[in-house]
């Protein structure tokens, strides 16, 4: 058997690997670089576009207990996140190119994976894995609308400004993470209440990009649609003077000589060798002009030299309970599968689960997964008509209640993510021959 992925993004990257990890040919069809889109700068597989954070490790968390599970269904792309981690506290950051740089080595060393870089306009014969990502050139597109015979949704996604490290004031910026929790591996940029709304203030006057410049045939006279978990900084601060410091320049246990400021601003390493920062929580679709300008009164950033600056791009997703089977394959064409944020996944570990998916549902017609964990629980939400489908995260509120009330959140979140491993891990036990 030979399976055709086009698009060597996290999710077409993790199904190539499990497919030749289980004895599979592979054919890869990436079409960068030969052509490129507006938001990645690369040809490497598996490029971070938006950000190099994968999220929490904790379990705890949803982000974290999503990582949990998916180690139990042998992931691949996650140990190679891991080896090219940056400090980050309890988050998984990488260094994004030494990322990408090593999966597209991992892909090309494959004796079972042919890598081919073209751009696809036609869905190929033979079983076929779309997962081209939310920028989806418009020929594939097209022929996507047509084969799924469903409405086309679509959503608009902002990326975040990176400054240089020697640039930054570390004179007025001090190194700490929240509430002193692992390393000290975010910079802090503290503001006082002027300094806060003048930020503010300039955010909600500065001048941005107009939908008209990102129209297209499919995407005309529609203005911007955003996912709340990449709004852009300004559209915050337009909801109120306030809505940032309540949000994510929360000064909450980032106190500095027991000073608490009125805002405080982080700054990620976006690399291994710490050289380069990104702003965290700051996509923005501000044009360059005005970027530098309000990117400068940043406490600590005053001199910042931006080595990339924010943008926005077209996301977009498929009505994927409408139109797909329960293995992922398209109703109308049931050798053709979905893999990635197509499918209404958000996020970069839910797009490497979603390649994971599709591939071991090809593997072996998947058996459902526990509804107790976040990937039986991700996967419900794909098959599950709606009125209104939504992308959606890992998240403690896909999960079913506990027999027993908790009240405090911590222990609850706790619970349930115990639970959810014991159940994963009675469930690879008794379905090892498809994952091993």
């Amino acid at each position: 058997m030979n399976i055709t992925i086009i698009g060597a993004g996290l999710a077409g990257s993790e199904a190539a690997l499990q497919l030749s990890k289980h004895g599979v040919d592979v054919t890869l069809i990436e079409m960068r670089p030969e052509t490129t889109t507006p938001a990645h700068t690369t040809g490497f597989a598996a490029e971070m576009v938006c950000s190099n954070s994968l999220k929490s490790r904790l379990p705890g968390t949803a982000a974290g207990l999503l990582k949990s599970e998916l180690r139990l269904l042998g992931c691949e792309l996650l140990p190679i996140a891991q080896a090219h981690s940056v400090p980050a506290g309890n988050a998984l950051a990488v260094d994004r190119e030494a990322f990408a740089v090593a999966v597209t080595q991992r892909l090309t060393d494959d004796a079972r994976i042919s890598f081919i870089r073209a751009e696809v306009k036609e869905i190929p014969s033979g079983k076929v894995i779309i997962a081209t990502g939310p920028l989806t050139p418009d020929a594939l597109t097209e022929k996507l609308i047509a084969l799924s015979g469903a409405e086309h949704l679509y959503f608009f996604d902002a990326i975040a400004p990176i400054v240089a490290a020697d640039s930054i004031d570390m004179r007025i910026c001090f190194k700490k993470s929240r509430y002193d929790k692992g390393d000290d591996d975010y910079i802090n940029c503290p503001f006082e209440k002027d300094e806060y709304y003048n930020f503010v203030s300039a955010l909600r006057e500065g001048d941005k990009h107009e939908a008209k410049e990102f129209e297209n045939k499919f995407f005309e006279n529609i203005g911007f649609r955003f996912y709340e978990n990449c709004i852009p900084v300004e559209e915050l601060a337009r909801r109120g003077e306030d809505t940032l410091r309540y949000g994510v320049m929360r000064p909450v246990g980032l106190e500095r000589d027991g000073k608490r400021f009125y805002g405080v601003l982080q700054l990620r390493p976006e690399t291994a060798s710490l050289t380069a920062y990104n702003l965290v929580g700051c996509q923005t679709m501000l044009k360059y002009p005005e970027q530098k300008r309000i990117l400068h009164l940043i406490p600590g950033l005053q001199n910042a030299e931006i080595l990339r600056y924010g943008s926005i791009h077209r996301n977009t997703y498929l009505n994927s309970p409408n139109i797909l089977n329960p293995d992922m394959s398209f109703r109308e064409k049931s050798d053709c599968y979905l893999a990635g944020q197509l499918t209404g996944v958000e996020g970069y570990v839910e797009s490497i689960y979603s390649g994971l998916l599709t591939a071991l549902n090809i593997l072996g017609k998947l058996p459902s997964l526990p509804d107790e964990t976040i990937c039986g629980q991700l996967r419900r939400h794909l098959l599950t008509p709606s009125k209104n489908f939504q992308p959606a995260n890992a998240n403690f509120g896909l999960l079913p209640p506990l027999e027993t009330r908790i009240r405090a959140k911590p222990e609850r979140k706790k619970a349930m993510a115990d639970r959810a491993l014991e159940k994963m891990e009675e469930w690879v036990t008794q379905n090892n021959k498809i994952i091993e």
